[in-house]
């Protein structure tokens, strides 16, 4: 790789580093194509995107960016996911992949600005997705209207309840 190749690769990863929500970085050992093949479809899914980095390029473009905080975890061979829109369902897929594929390991992160250990991105990936969020919350947010409309309800039926009990009794 000449010097023109590796200045527009450094550019290029600092582009991707601070427009990203989420970067996870990687270690892989012992994977073969298909495993990594398989790999970038499910980080696509997530859309997002997998790539494998020279250490010392990421090490250059990290400079300015949150993920100068990860310089000790550009060691050995080193990949990064990363996601301009979820980090959460991102985390969720890397997670899925590395329970089958132990030759994968997290080696740290950056989310949202903030560089995050490998504990916290496992329990980025056990969150729910924002989908789920935004459900739970609509629903928390509409039961004390749902409770409210009830109970202003019951009083006019079992108004029309004894009314027609009324009605039967006469009949």
């Amino acid at each position: 790789m000449n010097k023109v190749e590796k200045t527009s690769v450094v550019a290029d990863l600092k582009k991707t580093f601070e427009s990203s929500q989420g970067v996870i970085l990687l270690s892989f050992n012992g994977i073969n194509v298909p495993d990594i093949t398989e790999l970038r479809a499910k980080v696509r899914e997530s859309q997002g995107n997998y790539r494998v980095i020279k250490n010392t390029l990421a090490l250059i473009a990290a400079e300015g960016t949150p993920l100068v905080g990860l310089k000790e975890q550009f060691e050995g061979p080193t990949a990064i996911a990363y996601t301009e829109t979820d980090p959460v369902a991102l985390a969720k897929a890397l997670k899925e992949f590395v329970k089958r594929n132990p030759g994968l390991v997290f080696k740290g992160g950056v989310v949202e600005g903030r560089v995050v250990s490998i504990s916290q991105v496992e329990e980025l990936a056990d969150l729910p997705s924002r989908e789920e969020l935004l459900s739970k919350l609509l629903f928390l947010l509409n039961a004390p209207l749902t409770q409210l409309a009830s109970a202003l309800m019951s009083p006019l039926r079992n108004l029309a309840y004894v009314l027609s009990q009324l009605g039967e009794k006469k009949q």
